[in-house]
């Protein structure tokens, strides 16, 4: 594969925008290999890496695991990204985004674009109090915008959902102020560096299978229902 074939992407938007949603489609249609910020440090601490013990180690003494940890690990975990990447839930600060396009850089593989969804922040409670996830897996479903096919049970496995601790209103207004005022600034951050066009800016207050068809207009890749 040339490298100018392989993608690297990031999913990013607010709390309940849908990248949990809209993240395992893409990667099945890009072919690239899907980095949450989760499955990293789990996999980092379950291989007993270097910085996995060193995260694990924050973890188990209730501290919150570094920047420096953090882009480590993720730096880990790009080195096996020879056919492309979707990052999703990092970066979430200039500082972390500033280190990961630099890496990028010196590898002489930067950034493809950016899939930026956008979700009135109005409209996120309802979405994110409905919210029910698998958590061995990562898939999200809805319990009105997109519910299992059995109620409580994940599609695939028949597993049970759960509803995260922070998916209500309370949570939520926390995580939005630190989304605004730490996350958003990423954007431009990567639009003044690589461009305005790398940061594809996607209605995401429409049905799922709507914003995939908007997710994949924009990218110019074939709208198939994943």
């Amino acid at each position: 594969m040339a490298a100018s074939d392989v993608k690297r992407f990031l999913i990013f938007g607010p709390p309940g925008a849908g990248k949990g949603t809209q993240a395992p489609k893409l990667v099945e249609a890009l072919g690239v290999k899907h980095l949450s910020t989760g499955d990293m440090l789990r996999a980092a601490v379950a291989n007993k890496t270097e910085l996995g013990l060193q995260a694990k180690a924050a973890m188990n003494a209730g501290q919150l695991v570094s920047d420096a940890l953090v882009i480590g690990i993720v730096k880990e975990a790009l080195a096996t990204c020879d056919k492309g990447f979707l990052l999703d839930g990092f970066p979430r600060t200039v500082p972390q985004t500033e280190a990961l396009c630099d890496y990028l850089d010196e590898q002489n593989t930067p950034l493809t674009a950016v899939v930026n969804l956008e979700v009135p922040h109005e409209i996120l409670e309802e979405r994110i109090c409905g919210r029910r996830i698998h958590k061995p897996s990562g898939r999200s479903y809805h319990i009105v915008f997109n519910p299992p096919k059995e109620e409580g049970k994940d599609d695939v496995t028949g597993e049970p959902l759960i509803q995260r601790k922070d998916d209500c209103p309370e949570k939520l207004t926390e995580r939005l102020a630190a989304f605004n005022g730490q996350t958003m600034p990423v954007l431009e951050y990567v639009s003044n560096k690589y461009g305005a066009d790398i940061v594809k800016n996607i209605d995401a207050n429409v049905h799922p299978s709507q914003v995939w068809v908007n997710i994949c207009t924009a990218l110019n890749i074939p709208a198939e229902d994943n």
